[in-house]
């Protein structure tokens, strides 16, 4: 399925850094999207990184002097800037920093940027102490008040052996930004809030041992990316899960029922949606341990409350919110889904087989039935977990434009 990267114009400006070389790799990961990547080099860069390995990897061009007499047209960074959807400096050196934040254009990359509309983001890379530095920061603060996005720098080693905060972030969080960025200016569901839940909550039993169930949080986590990449303001509220904040979401993490409770009535307040992905404990003890419970005894006997029903408590809380459920059953999966979206009242639920092949928790791909609250059911076949989210929210997306409202 195309991303928001397909048939994108996305200039990628590198400048006079080690970690060019991690440049390439966005240039071959961005191309593998569908973009149409223009790599502008300055003359520092390509003593890192030759032209060629790009134009290897982005089958284009590539701009390295600001008036190219080789170049296809006269003032050649003119040309484009006009056609970019997006620049992306990366790595961008304190020196490029200050550059563009003075708006300076004596090479081909500063002249582009300052040529351009569209959308900046940048990617600082530095040895320790420079970032830091109050010149580096004031350039930072400039670009960004003009509207550019500043990923990163994260801290780690170093090239010089030293350790600070001076990393270039790492490819695949540059990614999710420009996703961010692109579905902000062209997504369908932009001015919406779609918030999102994921993972399996854990209700403690004592300090050391929890409750909880196999739920891995990707259903969740690939709703949240793909509602970021349609322009939506996502919010992910997650319970404790293996897997990175997606770049560009909102993340609030939680770790039993009444924390998610807690954390999804004041998220849904002003949202538009709610996709309930997240296996939420039915069950908590009555009553945890204050210290861990010592082996000995033959038996453990533990009295279970039921939790709060979330999905039932937004709807009552917010009647304009549309409410999509997930049903994840091993028997009976369209009448249990079914029998589920009418107690809770809900618009849309999602249900899978989760002892079918590719279907279960923790894998990559999903097998989801939708059934609206029309009874019409329809089945998707097994797909990546972002692909089946994004078949769910456009579903999603017809329910908001149709001017429906709750029965």
């Amino acid at each position: 399925m195309p991303t928001v990267l397909h048939g994108k114009h996305i200039v990628l400006g590198v400048t006079g850094s080690i970690a060019a070389f991690k440049a390439a790799d966005l240039a071959s990961k961005l191309t593998q999207h569908g973009a149409a990547v223009d790599v502008v080099l300055t003359p520092d860069a390509a003593r890192f990184v030759t032209p060629l390995t790009f134009q290897a990897l982005t089958h284009r061009p590539v701009t390295t002097d600001l008036f190219d007499p080789r170049a296809a047209i006269a003032m050649d960074h003119v040309a484009l800037a006009q056609r970019a959807d997006v620049i992306v400096v990366c790595p961008a050196t304190a020196h490029t920093l200050a550059r563009l934040a003075l708006g300076l254009a004596d090479d081909a990359l500063a002249a582009t940027v300052l040529a351009s509309r569209a959308p900046l983001v940048v990617v600082p890379a530095m040895d320790a102490q420079m970032f830091d530095h109050p010149a580096v920061q004031e350039h930072v603060a400039r670009l960004h008040a003009r509207g550019a996005r500043i990923v990163g720098p994260m801290e780690g080693r170093l090239a010089s052996g030293l350790v600070g905060r001076g990393r270039m972030a790492e490819v695949p969080e540059v990614l999710g930004h420009l996703r961010a960025v692109l579905g902000a200016a062209t997504g369908d569901l932009r001015g919406t809030t779609i918030v999102v839940t994921a993972g399996g909550t854990r209700e403690p039993l004592d300090p050391v041992r929890v409750l909880t169930n196999r739920s891995s949080g990707k259903m969740g986590y690939a709703v949240a990316e793909a509602a970021r990449d349609r322009g939506a303001r996502a919010i992910l509220i997650t319970a404790p899960t293996a897997l990175p904040d997606p770049p560009g979401v909102d993340v609030r993490r939680v770790e039993t029922a009444l924390e998610m409770r807690e954390a999804v009535l004041a998220a849904c307040r002003d949202a538009d949606a709610l996709v309930m992905t997240a296996a939420v404990a039915d069950y908590r003890p009555a009553a945890p341990a204050p210290q861990k419970v010592k082996k000995g005894a033959p038996t453990w006997t533990v009295e279970l409350v039921e939790t709060p029903d979330i999905l039932t408590e937004a709807g009552a809380a917010a009647p304009a919110l549309v409410r999509v459920g997930f049903a994840a059953e091993t028997t009976d999966l369209v009448a249990a889904a079914r029998a589920k979206l009418v107690r809770k009242g809900l618009d849309l639920i999602a249900a899978n087989d989760v002892s079918a092949a590719g279907s279960g928790f923790g894998a990559d791909t999903n097998r989801l039935v939708l059934i609206d609250r029309e009874g019409r059911v329809e089945d998707l076949p097994v797909l990546p977990k972002f692909d089946a989210a994004w078949i769910l929210l456009d579903r999603v997306r017809a329910l908001l434009a149709s001017g429906w409202t709750r029965p």
